[in-house]
């Protein structure tokens, strides 16, 4: 491992606060490159009863990610504002681990597979 030396801990927030995000589980179904990105792609999640879409900036953290990551679980944030990014809509954020520390950034999955859909927390 690397020197790593974690970042301070984040103001304290209430259980109100915490119980606000709605982060859940979900398989990315499909993974495509967005054509007008260098970073982009598009993540097709089912989460059981709908399907969204996530923007992520993949492309320069892993060599295949259609191949690293097509089918596997993960956790994605589902109740924030969707957002335009190289011309296309981000309905859910992907939930993962790094990227803010500087890390190559790795999925935050569950331990063993649940059903699409179920809630974090």
């Amino acid at each position: 491992m690397t020197d790593f030396v974690p970042a301070p801990i984040k103001p304290e927030i209430t259980l109100d606060d915490f119980e606000k995000i709605d982060i859940r589980v979900g398989v990315i179904a499909c993974v495509e490159l967005v054509p007008s990105s260098n970073k982009l792609v598009r993540l097709t999640v089912d989460f059981g009863d709908r399907r969204r879409t996530a923007l992520a900036g993949l492309r320069g953290e892993r060599a295949d990610p259609k191949a690293e990551i097509e089918g596997r679980q993960a956790l994605f944030v589902v109740n924030l504002p969707s957002r335009r990014m190289a011309g296309e809509i981000s309905e859910v954020m992907l939930f993962d681990i790094g990227y803010t520390d500087g890390l190559t950034p790795v999925l935050a999955m569950p331990e063993k597979s649940l059903p699409n859909g179920a809630r974090a927390g």
